[in-house]
């Protein structure tokens, strides 16, 4: 609506232009119409012309009164809050009015009117002067009319304003939302992170500090980058690389981890937080239950506008890491608030191998380049 201000706002310079062009263009509309009135063809055109204005001129009055009473008192305080018994009878009382104002100003002002601004020529009255009945229907003609479009224009801005603000509240009701659900991932991801590091300490072990360090990092990501909607996907990539180092020193030599980067992912943009929940869900209810080589495999290739992850992990006969936690089920809120239409994701929770498919249509920077060559970065973190 701030693209529109003549359309739609209401400081007053704009609603005085709005509303003078309105009845500026009624009036010149009206003029040139009833200039070719049956009993005034006798005149010339330009006679006619000046004789239709100065008639527009003075039926301006009634009109405005149908209108705005129309714009600011029945539709606001009847019509919108669905009083529609009330609506139609004090519709027809100001049809009334209006006529009556019309009819008033047929016998006693028109004449005069026309005297005051054409001089002494002008045409006998097709009516005879005293006549209310025909004044009244002279008026209340166009009256109807311009009541009638004032009154369509009134309620469609009525309407797209509502739209406005429901789609705003929508989309701040979605903002608050997504705030919820990262605010959650936070604590989720700290809580089995600070564990590791608890188990580390309490047994003396020399992991501690390292485990801490990384956690750091991890911590100023989440700090200073997460709070934007959009992150580079190379810094996300870089977190989940810390957070699988940290998990690595967990498990020693015993953890067999695969990470693979096809394509470019230079000037692509992921929300933040998206990736790490379906490896965290790796280790918590996969490698965590293996009593023996544990091993995870990432799968990640760019393609265009399109990235497509693969997420493997071995687990024990028996574990469901489907239902484990609420870290996936926030990354499936998010992924429908973010990307609707464009995400796929597809779960299988198989007998030995917990797979996960993710396919998502990235943001591009304006500046992006369109590079041909595809790179490959592969880490082998398994010794």
């Amino acid at each position: 609506m701030d693209s529109y201000p003549f359309i739609f706002s209401n400081e007053p310079r704009y609603r005085w232009r709005r509303h003078l062009a309105f009845w500026a263009v009624w009036w010149v509309s009206q003029a040139i119409l009833y200039s070719f009135s049956p009993g005034l063809l006798y005149l010339v055109f330009v006679q006619r012309l000046e004789m239709s204005a100065v008639d527009a001129l003075v039926y301006l009055a009634p009109h405005m009164f149908l209108s705005y009473s129309l714009m600011y008192f029945l539709i606001p305080r009847f019509v919108v809050k669905g009083k529609y018994v009330q609506t139609i009878l004090l519709l027809m009382l100001l049809f009334l009015v209006t006529g009556a104002i019309s009819a008033v100003e047929s016998i006693y002002i028109l004449d005069r009117a026309r005297y005051c601004i054409l001089g002494s020529f002008f045409p006998t009255v097709h009516y005879p002067v005293g006549n209310f009945f025909m004044g009244l229907m002279a008026g209340l003609r166009g009256g109807i009319t311009i009541g009638g479009v004032a009154a369509a224009i009134k309620l469609m801005k009525h309407w797209y304003v509502k739209q406005a603000r429901n789609l705003e509240l929508q989309k701040e009701n979605i903002a608050s939302q997504l705030q919820l659900l990262k605010a959650q991932v936070h604590p989720h991801f700290l809580f089995n992170t600070l564990n590791n590091v608890y188990a580390h300490a309490q047994v003396g072990s020399s992991s501690a500090p390292v485990l801490i360090a990384g956690l750091s990092d991890l911590l100023r990501y989440m700090l200073y980058e997460c709070d934007r909607p959009l992150v580079p996907l190379e810094k996300e990539l870089k977190m989940v690389q810390d957070y699988v180092l940290l998990e690595r020193v967990r498990y020693g030599n015993k953890l067999d981890v695969s990470i693979q980067v096809t394509g470019d992912t230079t000037d692509a943009y992921i929300a933040p937080l998206l990736l790490l929940p379906f490896i965290e869900n790796c280790f918590k209810h996969g490698t965590s239950q293996m009593l023996e080589q544990p091993w995870i495999s990432l799968q990640l290739v760019i393609e265009g506008d399109w990235m497509r992850m693969k997420v493997l992990n071995g687990k024990a006969p028996g574990i469901s890491a489907a239902s484990g936690g609420i870290g996936i089920a926030n990354v499936v809120k998010r992924l429908e608030y973010m990307y609707p239409e464009r995400h796929q994701l597809v779960i299988n929770n198989e007998e030995d191998v917990f797979i996960v498919n993710l396919r998502i249509q990235l943001e591009k920077k304006p500046e992006a380049r369109h590079i041909a060559d595809t790179n490959v970065m592969t880490y082998e973190l398994a010794e």
